[in-house]
């Protein structure tokens, strides 16, 4: 299959009909770093979350779907939010590339696009992503969009099970 262009790479505010999409990036070897794929109760749950970040105009985050050009539907999952790192307020990204659309840029593509959404918020400093250890393809894609890696560092994911992760950072706003 031809590279994708990261030029054709699309994000779009996540949308109620968006929940077939999740599904699909919920395959067993696309959570394989994350605790595994949640229930279908999860899932709704999770979405009903995505709609209602996507609606909220605070800047506390927004959820996207990637596309691409001549494909009907969402190729993988991208977003940002709020959360408190450190004693300090950030924003936290993360993304899903449906497997049979992996190693083309997509993901890097769509995180350099995530990045200036929460740049145009002007509401935090920085922007950090927290891919597993063991996750090298989501490691290279914090390191291709830019990111600087800050260490290792352990985080709850899903809630209640510890992940050793890599703290990536990339600075919204270099000029402060």
């Amino acid at each position: 299959m031809e590279r994708t262009e990261a030029s054709s790479v699309r994000i779009e505010p996540w949308s109620d009909s968006d929940l077939e999409l999740l599904r699909r990036a919920n395959a067993p070897e696309l959570m394989n770093h994350l605790g595994g794929p949640e229930s279908d109760e999860q899932l709704t749950g999770r979405h009903s979350r995505y709609v209602a970040l996507s609606a909220d105009r605070t800047g506390r985050g927004r959820m996207f779907r990637i596309t691409l050009p001549g494909e009907a539907e969402g190729v993988g999952t991208i977003g940002f939010w709020e959360r408190t790192w450190q004693g300090q307020e950030v924003y936290e990204t993360g993304w899903a590339v449906l497997a049979e659309f992996q190693g083309r840029g997509i993901a890097s593509a769509a995180t350099a696009a995530v990045a200036e959404q929460a740049r145009a918020e002007h509401k935090h400093r920085y922007l950090h992503a927290y891919p597993s250890v063991e996750n090298g393809a989501s490691n290279g894609v914090c390191r291709k969009a830019g990111f600087s890696l800050m260490g290792e560092c352990e985080v709850e994911y899903p809630p209640g099970h510890p992940l050793l992760t890599n703290d990536w950072r990339l600075d919204l706003h270099p000029e402060r």
